[in-house]
């Protein structure tokens, strides 16, 4: 059970944020002291926390800081837009913190992969009236972004078409991913979430994520592991300001950092390298994927300009872990 204290702390930063050289130096300090920081990476988990729950538009900077605090140096990704906004932030409600606080409390008790999900998109709707309209920003700030959404929601892929591709093909690949693990085809639903009423850009960016996560998870690297699911949360972040990946990412955060404190460097050691690689990869968004179906992946990485995630410990290592 998470402290009261803990608790106050963690929301007092989060509604308040930190500075550029406070978030740098949190991140050095607990790459530094790894277990032995639990203060700093308590602060630091709260600190992202900001972009995600109450500055959409400052989640990029955030977490390029703790990436140069925590690797040495400026990322040296993609160039963004400035993003200016004139309406104060409002940071979410007490509605949000019992829903946030019960799904951090449950993490760890053998919750299944699409109940977390659900539950951590339910965080959203309960997030202040103006979030939205400043993730927006955000989102518009990534290279790509706003060329990709222009075009509307993206039409579907057809599994009958992955199913022709020849073995060894992206194509395939994909297909057998889908198929020998039982996955859907665009993760959810896309109607039954109402996407398409959604505004521009996140009608086409909810949409488009949803049929390329496990497309991103090949081509970029990711294996469908505990850890790995982490890791592309992160990835795909630093690909577009994806807004459901920054809560997801606060959320585990704050869970690793609050009651398992000694794990905290290594989730943050995944996080910051796949945001760091996410930033540094050119913007995949609108890759023109039916196009290169036939292709091996090797092939596709180098059209698209995708070096695989380099992962710093086993992908399976949480399912280890639990098997031993």
């Amino acid at each position: 059970m998470i402290s009261t204290g803990d608790r106050e702390q963690f929301e007092t930063t989060t509604r308040t944020g930190l500075t550029r050289g406070e978030v740098v130096a949190l991140a050095a300090q607990v790459r530094a002291a790894g277990a032995e920081a639990s203060e700093a990476g308590k602060a630091l988990a709260a600190a992202l926390a900001h972009g995600a729950f109450v500055a959409p538009e400052r989640t990029a900077g955030l977490y390029d800081h703790a990436a140069e605090g925590w690797f040495g140096g400026p990322v040296g990704g993609r160039a963004l837009e400035p993003v200016t906004i004139d309406a104060a932030p409002e940071p979410p409600g007490a509605e949000f913190w019992t829903a946030f606080w019960e799904l951090v409390e449950d993490m760890g008790s053998g919750l299944d992969a699409g109940t977390v999900t659900m539950r951590t998109a339910g965080l959203g709707p309960l997030l202040s009236a103006n979030c939205g309209e400043r993730l927006s920003l955000a989102c518009l700030a990534f290279p790509g972004v706003r060329e990709a959404a222009a075009h509307g929601p993206p039409g579907r892929f057809r599994l009958d078409d992955l199913a022709a591709c020849p073995a060894g093909s992206l194509g395939h690949d994909f297909y057998s991913l889908i198929i020998d693990n039982g996955f859907d085809l665009e993760v959810l639903d896309r109607e039954a979430l109402g996407l398409s009423s959604l505004p521009s850009p996140h009608n086409y960016l909810n949409a488009r994520i949803l049929q390329v996560h496990d497309l991103w998870h090949l081509v970029g690297g990711y294996r469908t592991t505990g850890l790995h699911e982490v890791a592309i949360s992160g990835f795909q972040l630093g690909q577009f300001g994806h807004g459901y990946s920054a809560v997801f990412l606060a959320m585990a955060l704050a869970s690793t950092t609050l009651k398992a404190a000694p794990y905290s460097a290594l989730l943050f050691e995944i996080i910051l390298g796949a945001w760091v690689h996410g930033r540094q990869t050119p913007c995949l968004l609108d890759a023109p994927w039916e196009e290169i179906w036939m292709e091996p992946i090797d092939q596709v990485r180098r059209h698209l300009g995708v070096e695989p995630y380099a992962s710093p410990v086993p992908a399976d290592l949480f399912e280890q872990a639990l098997a031993a």
